[in-house]
């Protein structure tokens, strides 16, 4: 499922226009993104949660060569299933 096709179901879910449903995506994906730019983690109870965490620096192998390399540390972006998200799944 892409953006559109995503934007096409919130709107028959809600009972809304494609127009306004394409805002509202944009405006909770604006906020998630302010959320974790300032640290801070988004916990929607039942679906999951989005939060940094730090990597830590690691050695590594270029694929091409087999020479070794050092992986600096670096934050990621990570997301957490909840439980009812999980449970769709299988």
């Amino acid at each position: 499922m892409n953006k559109a096709d995503l934007v096409k179901r919130m709107a028959e879910i809600s009972g809304t226009t494609k127009a306004n449903a394409e805002k509202l995506l944009d405006a909770f994906m604006q906020a998630v993104e302010e959320a974790i730019s300032k640290g801070d983690k988004v916990v929607l109870v039942g679906f999951g949660t989005f939060q940094v965490v730090k990597r830590a620096a690691r050695s590594g192998r270029n694929p091409r060569t087999g020479e070794p390399l050092k992986i600096p540390a670096k934050k990621v972006v990570k997301f957490a299933p909840g439980k009812k998200l999980e449970d769709a799944a299988k």
